[in-house]
């Protein structure tokens, strides 16, 4: 993760809140994540609306 963090240029910290669900990032942090771990909008951040 902080690996993750650090190419994109924020904190774990931020990673954390985001993979916790109190942290909406941006479209565009959203891309830069997707970049680096080879994933998906979809894949990463994609919500069952059963959840």
């Amino acid at each position: 993760m902080t690996l993750t963090a650090e190419k994109i240029g924020i904190t774990r910290q931020t990673i954390s809140l985001i993979e916790k669900g109190k942290y909406n990032p941006t479209l565009k942090l959203c891309l830069s994540i997707c970049d680096v771990v080879h994933k998906s909008l979809d894949e990463l951040f994609w919500v069952d609306k059963g959840e």
